[in-house]
This record gives C-alpha cells, structure tokens and sequence, in this order.
C-alpha cells in the first residue's frame, strides 16, 4: 500500500522527516518496507533555470540554427546554439545549464554538456516542453511570461510537485489503516504516546447542500443482510474532464493513473478516507430507479475492462429498472460508467458483506481496490460522510449542482462492539505493568470510548472501524502496540519463567539433521501446503481422509496434502525442465489428515535423489547416485542422533508410488522407509530420470531421540587388527544378518564390520553367492595376542557355519 507523505500530512500535522515518521509507522506495525521520492516531473527540474535571450543571430555555418546569448543570472551570459524556429531576442526561455539531467520520451536520461554544432560552442540547451517532460509539444522552444526574474529555477514557475511515498505492508486484518486517514489516525496516537499530542484533521462536509431535487434516484435493496447500507445522492450539470493538477499528483504519487474529474474524486476519497465509491452516468439508469439484489445464474455482464462475466446467483449486484450496471464491490460495467459525454452522476456509497464480496472477486478473477477494501470489511458509518464529501469535491472541480437529497438504506444501525479489559490480563499478556492512565489515554487515541470503570478494569465500547478488534486479546495488542515493543522491559521475574529449549526441541533436532543433510550435499526445499485432487485419488490409498479446501485458491490447491512426495516430485520437475538434473533434496513439513471426523497434523521428513552423486571432473569418475547411496545418506542421521537397534525390514504394505523399497523399525515402532519411485509416477510428472526416495516419520524419529543416549569413548591407545572371510552362503542371506550375528557373537573386541566384495556367478554352485567380510579387532586395554585373535575368528565362522551353512572359500 502506497502513502503520500504530503497527503498524510494534511490529516495530522507532523513536523518530523520522513525517515523519523518511517521507522515510527514500523513501530506501530504499519511496516514501511520503502520510501520513495516522488516528482511530477521526472527530475524536478533541477538545474533549469529562466534566462533572458539577450542576442539571437545566425548561425555562420547551418541555416536551420541560431547562435544567442542568454542570461541565466551568472557572471557573464553563455552561448547556446539553438535549432528552435521560434527563438527570439527579448525573450524569457527555460534553460538547462551544463550539468542538468534531463528525461527522453522513453524515461532515458541524457546529460546536458558543453558541446559544438558546427564550429560554435554551446553552453546549454534552451528547451521546449517536451524536452522538460511538460507535455509533448516540439515545434518550438517554450517562451515563459515575462514576470519571471533571470535565474528562476523553473520548479517555481511550473509549480513541480514533489513528494515522498511510503510502502507500507499492510497486515490483511488492519482494515482500519487501508488508506491515509487511517495510517494518520495511527501515527497520531504514537506521536501521543511519546509526547507529542497532534490534531486527526477530519475533512468537513460543511458545504454539502441539496440545490434542487430534480435527480432523485430510488433505491431499492433486497437483502439487508447482504447490503446493511446503502447511500446515494444525484449530481447534476457536471462537466467530465481533467482533474486539476494538485489531485493528479496526490493519485500518481500513490500509483493512480488519472481518468477524468469524476472517476479522481471517487478514487481520491476511497484512499484518503478508505470508503470506496462508485459513479454512474445517471442518464443511463432506467428507470431512475437502483435495485440491489442477487444476480440471475448464468447470467451475461460485460465490465469495464470489457470482459463479458459470467454471474452467479450469489453474487450482488447493481441494477437499474430492466438491466445490470455493476458488480457491487467489486467493479462497474462497461456501459454505466462516468464518460466525457457524461452530464448527470449518481455517486454509490456502500457496505457490502465481506465475504459475499470476496467470494465474487475470486470467482470473476477480480481484484479491485474496491474490492481489496470491501472484503477485508469498511466503516459502515462512513458511507454517508464519504458520499457527501466526495459530492461536495465532485461540485468543486467539475461544476454541477446536487439535485437529489442523500438516500440512505440503514434500517438496523450497527452498534459498538462491547468488551470488557481486565487490568490482570493486561499485565499478564505484556509481562509488564503499564500506567493505568496511559492504557485509558492509548485507548482514547483510538476512539475507544470508556463505558464503565471498576477496580478491575474497564468497559469499552470499540468503534466500527475496528472490525478486528472483538476480544479482551485484541484490545491488549492495539495497547501493546501504542505503548511501544520496545518500551517492553526484561524483568528478572520473567526471565525466570521463560523456559529454554531442549536439545531434544523439534527445531533442535532439526537443525541438527539439516546441517548433517547440507553436509551430506543435500539441499533444502520448501513447497505449498495444499495439493490437487487428482494428487489425492490418484495415489493416496484413502482418499476419503483428506482434508479438503472450503475456499480454495483453485482447482489445483484444492486439497491439503496427506503426503510431502508429490511436492518434492514437482520440485525436481521444475529442475529437470531448467536443465538441473543431479539433484540431492530433501523438505520437514506437516501433512494434514480426517479420521472419523477429526482433524490431524503430522510432521514428515522427505528425502530425494536422482542424477549424478558428483558434478562432472578431470580428475574424479562421475557415479550415479544409487539406492544404496541414499541409505547410507539417511542411516547416518539415525547415527548422528544416537538411534541405536534400527532394523531394516520388507514393505509389508506396499505403497502406491514406490516400486520396491524397506522400512525402518525401532522397537515396534516404524522410523520410516524408502524405496525407488515407479516408473509410471514418474511419466505423470514428467520426470526421465530414476528417482530415489526416503520418508521418514519425523514424529516418530522425535520420539525416539528423546530416549537415546549419546556416549563417547577416548581414542584406544592399542592398534586395531584386521582379518577377513569370504563365505559361500545361500542367495537368501543378507549382510545385515551377518552383520548382527558378527556382534551376537563377539561382544567385547569386536569394533566393526564391513562387505567388501560381493560375486556372483557361473562358477559358484546354484542358488549360492560369495561375500567377503571384513572384521576391525581391537581391544582398548592391551594389545591383542595371535591366539585372542585366532580363537575369536574360529568363534566367527563357527557361527556363520551353524547359523547359515556358510563355507569358507
């Protein structure tokens, strides 16, 4: 949201820099996120001066030029050469001396420079006003009133407006700050906070007068629940036409582009005053009648960007005796509006129901600032006061008369909102006792009005403006935020209550697992939270669990997602298409559930791979990521934080998107699992390459963190030994199991074991494969005699020969 400086000055009348007005407006949450320097031409101007043409004569060597002699008020007068047919002695002429920056057509800059036409010296440029960004006029130099006095710099002369705009990032629930008014009623309770006590100007409607009532319109509404109020009043005899030069440069300082006197009125009150407003040809209402009613299903409405809508019948719309004429909230049609053949106007001044109005927006695809207010909800009690001002501008810049008294539709007048502030709670809320005196003073700035005081607290009534502000919390908030976050002093006591995080914290452990991930070469990814239905049939196992969308976006976030696959599969297809195929990925999100009617959260960790493990090099082999490559990569976090008894297990249940795979379980309890994406998931999403996937059930993994124990032992000052077998063994047997066997066995000077060599082949016997094993022996206290490892090595195969029926090659 955009805020003029000067247009905010005229509503309180701060005498701070901008800069300081910034960082207060901040403080108070209206985040200024930039200031920017506004001028309504571009330049300001600066460097160009009146001169007085003291000599013009002809150019010795082109026809077309002339050389003169220009006072600009300096030492002596500088030689411009000039090519305007119009230059003439005795004339006043803009001119941009050396040094001066001026704008092309296409918003280029060009320096002016000491130059040369044709062997004589120029020392500036007389300009025309298109050259000074004044209109589009190049036939010939401008020549300025002879009033102005040698040396004026000619951002006088063409009263050149200047201005400095907020851009301020407006959190959706402060409806009440959406527009300058607003932003000034906040500005001036923090200047009162800190001391300096400032006037909110309210522009009067004094001059508002009924001239005739030739122009009555009658206004119907049909449902009051829809359309609470309703005004209107008639303006007749305008002429449509330019606004004047101040209200341009308040709309274009802000981003408006100007449209005629009318539709700048309108616009200019909608974001001085926050009351959105719209004007209609009056000729054009059949009638003389407005109707506001539900529109018929299905039925045709062109608007005024010309684009013929489709209606439905919960949108409200504008109509005349016989036909459409708007989109209430949202936008006008394209034949109802105010043109430069307009004589008549009716001026709208309405409340319309927030969310009706929200939801037509986005089923028109619509965003208007009529909208962007409306459904974010307005000050009901402003609509009559808007209307009036806005006719009463209306009169001054375009002429006319009002010729029909105001029509106001408000038959149940909507009442202050009660709550009751508890000074416990406010203590409580803040950490910090505030002056009972400075809360009543905070809450006076903001128009909430003291009903009834006890010991306990106070009874206040909120005004309408607030429609955000309905609980005890609400009020503490606004206070906390008049009064200052950083007025909020550290006590000890609280110091004491605040609690510090665990090692064992969700975000700990997390940021432990992604520092090792990064490490590992992983990168981490974000994705959206909601997901398509054809996501949701197409793959989930049940369907009917997911958590759908009341008001969704579009059809393709639909769906809150049961599982974070399907997002990262659309990430690593985005990369595929933008040429990154070697990807290493991995996201922490929460999926969302429905089971017998209740809703669940649970947090999951994604892993991906595909491509490459290396980027292509000179001096290292480029290797594809593989299966076992990801499982390492996964093992090792379970390694890092301490999960020890990790077993490896079959898919039991197999899942849709996976083609084979495992799982991890500790104790009953299953970590995870992983697997290869099938091939068929893949052609879906567009992807060519394998992809490799683990989900771990990071719930589950938190669990379990909270339970281990981290150990450590000093470096073993003896050496370690190493010995290795290769054993003929039955396809069926793994390496895990021989792994666990290995540690079933020899408890105390067994370190590690590891597989080295797999083969399998024509020289072996059917349905049998070779494994060599190697065992790291060490024992911590002395160092380890032939016979100690010997006799554990026998006490190996032995157990592999029972166990297994393995034979030693």
């Amino acid at each position: 949201m955009k805020i003029s400086f000067n247009w905010l000055k005229e509503y309180v009348k701060v005498d701070m820099p901008s800069e300081e007005v910034a960082t207060l407006l901040t403080d108070l949450g209206l985040e200024v996120e930039g200031v920017e320097a506004y001028e309504s031409v571009r330049g300001g101007l600066r460097g160009v001066v009146v001169g007085e043409v003291l000599e013009c004569e002809q150019h010795p060597n082109a026809d077309k030029l002339k050389v003169t002699k220009v006072n600009v008020g300096g030492e002596a007068p500088l030689q411009i050469v000039c090519g305007a047919p119009n230059v003439a002695k005795g004339q006043k002429v803009p001119v941009a001396t050396i040094g001066t920056v001026l704008y092309d057509k296409e918003d280029k800059p060009f320096e002016i420079k000491k130059g040369k036409l044709r062997g004589e010296d120029s020392f500036g440029m007389i300009c025309a006003e298109d050259e000074l960004g004044l209109g589009e006029s190049h036939e010939g130099i401008m020549v300025l009133d002879a009033k102005w006095a040698v040396g004026t710099p000619c951002s006088e002369v063409f009263a050149i407006a200047t201005d400095e705009v907020f851009e301020i990032g407006l959190t959706p629930n402060r409806a009440d700050a959406m527009s300058h008014y607003g932003v000034a009623r906040d500005l001036r309770a923090g200047l009162a906070q800190r001391g300096t006590q400032l006037e909110l100007i309210t522009p009067s409607v004094t001059k508002f007068h009924v001239d005739n009532r030739s122009g009555k319109v009658d206004i119907e509404v049909t449902d009051r629940k829809l359309v609470p109020r309703y005004t209107g009043v008639t303006i007749s005899n305008v002429r449509v036409g330019d606004s004047p030069a101040w209200l341009q440069n308040k709309l274009r300082a802000i981003g408006i582009t100007p449209k005629n006197n009318v539709v700048d009125a309108t616009n200019y009150v909608l974001h001085g005053l926050g009351q959105p407003l719209h004007a209609f040809d009056a000729d054009h209402i059949i009638g003389r009648k407005i109707v506001v009613k539900n529109a018929t299903e299905g039925q045709q409405f062109t608007t005024l960007d010309g684009v013929v809508r489709t209606l439905s019948s919960e949108d409200i719309m504008i109509y005349d005796a016989e036909q459409p004429l708007c989109i209430a909230g949202v936008m006008g049609g394209k034949d109802s509006g105010v043109s430069h053949s307009t004589r008549n106007v009716f001026l709208e001044s309405a409340y319309f129901d927030p969310i009706s109005v929200r939801k037509t927006a986005k089923r028109q695809g619509l965003s208007t600032d009529a909208s962007y207010r409306f459904e974010r909800g307005i000050n009901i009690e402003d609509c009559k006061y808007a209307l009036m001002y806005a006719a009463v501008l209306i009169e001054n810049i375009a002429g006319g008369v009002i010729s029909s008294d105001v029509v106001d539709f408000y038959p149940r007048k909507l009442q202050e909102f009660q709550v009751f502030l508890t000074f416990e709670k406010v203590d409580k809320l803040i950490g910090q006792v505030i002056p009972r005196d400075t809360i009543k003073a905070i809450l006076h700035s903001f128009d909430i009005k003291v009903n009834s005081l006890t010991e306990r607290g106070l009874g206040l009534l909120i005004p309408t403006y607030r429609v955000d502000v309905q609980r005890e919390a609400d009020v503490i908030e606004e206070i906390l935020r008049i009064y200052g976050y950083n007025n909020i002093h550290f006590s000890d006591k609280i110091s004491a209550t605040m609690s510090h995080g665990s090692k064992y914290d969700d975000l700990n452990v997390q940021n432990i697992v992604a520092t090792q991930l990064t490490a590992q070469g992983f990168f981490e990814i974000m994705t959206n939270s909601l997901t398509s239905e054809q996501v949701i049939t197409s793959y989930e196992a049940a369907p009917e669990t997911a958590v759908k969308v009341l008001n969704p976006l579009s059809n393709d976030l639909a769906y809150m997602r049961k599982d974070l696959f399907f997002s990262g599969l659309e990430v690593i297809a985005y990369n595929h298409n933008h040429k990154r195929a070697d990807l290493k990925l991995f996201e922490f999100g929460k999926n969302y559930h429905l089971t017998e009617g209740t809703y669940s959260e649970s947090k999951q960790l994604m892993l991906y791979a595909t491509g490459n493990r290396n980027e292509e090099h000179w001096a290292a082999k480029t290797e594809k990521t593989d299966f076992f490559w990801l499982k390492g990569a996964v093992e090792a976090v379970f390694e890092r934080l301490g999960l020890k008894g990790i077993k490896v297990q079959p898919l039991e249940q197999a899942v849709a998107y996976a083609q084979e795979g495992f799982r991890w379980v500790l104790g009953d309890v299953p970590l995870g699992f992983m697997g290869v994406v099938k091939k068929k998931v893949l052609k879906d999403f567009d992807i060519k390459s394998e992809v490799l996937f683990a989900s771990l059930a990071w719930d589950a993994v938190l669990e379990a963190v909270k339970d281990s124990k981290i150990t450590y032992r000093e470096i073993a000052k003896f050496p370690e030994v190493r010995r290795d077998l290769a054993l003929l063994l039955d396809e069926g047997v793994s390496f895990e199991a021989l792994y666990n066997t290995a540690f079933d066995t020899e408890k105390s000077i067994l370190r590690s074991v590891s597989l080295f060599d797999v083969y399998e082949g024509n020289k072996l016997p059917v349905g049998k494969k070779s494994y060599a094993l190697s065992f790291i022996l060490q024992d911590e206290k002395k160092t380890l005699t032939d016979k100690q490892i010997e006799k554990t090595m026998e006490r190996l195969q032995s157990a592999y020969e029972k166990q297994y029926g393995a034979e030693l090659r």
